[in-house]
């Protein structure tokens, strides 16, 4: 149940009553006080009357009277008032908001709707070159674009993961020429990638240095890309090693990749020159310089300049721009895609911009599928510079991993001594994997963010410890109470402030998932789960539930209460892709 959407109801019906055009929103949102300030301005606050009034000419205040006159939020709304310029503000019921907990913790979902029409979304995530192992500049892309995927999900929509690998192109050429060349001294093909950071450096080194591996490099691109069996052998080779490199980073991660959802540049090479063609027969690409540019007048610069895309190089080549619109014709004619979505970095934005642009003025994609690049920034060291090793070099995933489960070890034996050994290391692992996803996950997505071990750890503040902290315990209380939490059920009755405040925070969960789903800033939810628990920490403080003398009803309410919350934090962090332990 989304309180802000059912309450947008109500006011639409009363501002139609005021006469007040559709195209007038009645502005609904989470009311907050100033900080500091302990005045009460109700749960939800309408500020749609201003602008109404301001196209009406009419007064606010009159106008916002007129909105109360027709408002009919009996049983939903025990006060509303008109405050300011022409707020209002709406004072939720507690009854009616103990009901909607009662039915919200009986439901599976949550209260969290699913979509009367669910949309095919493709997300274009991780990417990452299968020359290369993964490393700290792929976790971004992997984790957002994962949580965004979690969410559409679980809103029943149609998501069709797809990890646009670099699998194709100079590269495999250099790649291929270096492994040949182990094979014929005798060594066996697995052996000689099996350290794929090592064997990738060779390569490029020989490339760099050597003229006639160079050539016998491009000269493999030619036959892999013309379908020399025998080269799409060791390609095939390669490219299988390096995938399973990927996927133990993702299970580790505890992202929902898997090689199904990979489809690289290699899928697309038949279509390139089919899409040249297409383009040269449009008029769009003309011949520049030897190559196959198109000018899109669209994206010009300042002086008129318009921007050049070459999607085909003098030598007969393709780029990036090229395998990008290939794709995009996949995803929009056969996946049937209404939208599609790419969590790439903010560097690639100009490039994105002219993607989808060309991609429509061509036709390759209809004009109603919604084209969305979600951006993000970088992690930082402590020195606010790109996060490297300390020797200067890329910091490898895999090993980054490896060191925040050991560091939350460490944390872990300090906060718990009674663990046995098996505890211990299921623990770190999910606090040392929550940790790193969490920190990255809780910062606006578009910004950069610093990368700190100790923030990262804590049991303190807006960190993913403090969350699975927040979980475990409370599923101590319901152990110590010798109640079963997951088939605990109670009425409950909202008396205190804190009870209230707890209420309409664990029922705000829908809106806020929804809210990701549209803009895919997974930060608010993070934002969202750790209100959530402060909120139970202070209702906790004031509202005792074990304590002697607390009677049966009021322990049971709050008992339930508690419960929605812990399964609430528990499938925010799950959308996340962060596991949650009963004890730590």
């Amino acid at each position: 149940m989304n309180i802000r959407s059912l309450l947008e109801i109500y006011f639409r019906k009363a501002m139609d009553a005021a006469g007040i055009p559709e195209s007038f929103d009645a502005h609904i949102k989470q009311s907050k006080p100033p900080q500091g300030k302990k005045a009460s301005f109700g749960d939800y606050q309408a500020n749609g009357a201003m602008a109404a009034a301001k196209a009406m000419k009419t007064n606010p205040r009159e106008l916002a009277q007129t909105i109360l006159n027709n408002l009919e939020l009996n049983g939903v709304a025990s006060k509303t008032e008109i405050a300011g310029p022409g707020f209002i503000n709406i004072y939720l019921d507690p009854i009616w908001l103990a009901e909607q907990l009662v039915a919200a913790n009986g439901d599976e979902y949550l209260g969290v709707p699913k979509k009367a029409h669910s949309d095919t979304v493709v997300i274009d995530y991780s990417g990452p070159n299968l020359a290369k192992e993964m490393h700290v500049g792929h976790l971004r892309s992997t984790i957002i674009g994962d949580a965004t995927a979690n969410v559409l999900e679980r809103l029943g929509d149609n998501v069709i993961r797809q990890n646009h690998v670099g699998d194709w192109g100079t590269q495999f050429g250099m790649l291929i020429a270096a492994l040949e060349d182990s094979i014929s001294e005798g060594t066996q093909a697995d052996f000689a990638l099996k350290d794929l950071e090592v064997f990738y450096q060779q390569s490029k080194k020989l490339f760099d240095e050597d003229r006639d591996f160079a050539q016998r490099a491009r000269d493999y691109v030619v036959k892999l890309q013309s379908g020399d069996a025998h080269v799409l052998e060791l390609w095939k080779n390669f490219r299988d090693v390096s995938l399973t490199h990927s996927e133990e980073i993702y299970e580790k991660l505890n992202v929902n990749l898997s090689e199904k959802d990979i489809r690289g540049e290699s899928a697309y090479n038949d279509d390139l020159p089919v899409l040249v063609e297409e383009l040269k027969e449009q008029n769009l690409a003309q011949t520049n310089e030897g190559a196959q540019v198109v000018f899109l007048q669209e994206l010009a610069d300042k002086k008129g300049n318009p921007s050049p895309v070459i999607i085909q190089k003098k030598d007969g080549g393709y780029l990036y721009s090229t395998t990008d619109l290939a794709c995009l014709r996949h995803r929009a004619n056969t996946l049937k895609a209404d939208r599609i979505l790419y969590f790439i970095d903010d560097r690639q934005s100009l490039h994105m911009k002219q993607v989808f642009t060309l991609a429509k003025k061509a036709g390759f994609v209809s004009k109603d599928i919604s084209l969305e690049h979600h951006p993000f920034g970088k992690m930082l060291g402590k020195d606010g510079t790109p996060f490297k090793t300390r020797t200067g070099g890329t910091v490898k995933l895999a090993e980054l991993l490896d060191e925040a489960i050991e560091r939350a070890e460490v944390v872990v034996r300090e906060k718990n001594p009674e663990l046995n050994e098996e505890q211990y290391k299921t623990v770190a692992r999910k606090v040392g994997i929550g940790a790193v996803k969490y920190a990255d996950l809780s910062k606006t997505r578009t910004t950069d963010y610093i990368f700190d071990w100790e923030l990262m750890l804590s049991f303190e503040g807006n960190t993913g410890p403090y969350l699975q902290y927040a979980y475990a315990r409370i599923c101590s209380i319901f152990r110590k109470a010798n109640i079963d939490i997951n088939t605990f059920e109670s009425p409950v009755i909202i008396d205190s402030d804190q009870e209230k405040s707890l209420s309409t925070k664990a029922l705000q969960f829908p809106e806020v998932i929804e809210s990701v789903a549209q803009d895919a800033f997974p930060h608010t939810l993070c934002t969202y789960l750790y209100d959530l628990a402060s909120s139970f920490m202070t209702f906790y403080e004031a509202c005792p539930i074990l304590k002697a003398g607390v009677d049966e009803q009021t322990k049971h309410s709050r008992l339930l209460l508690s419960k929605h919350t812990a399964n609430t934090i528990k499938e925010g962090l799950a959308l996340l892709g962060i596991e949650v332990m009963e004890q730590m």
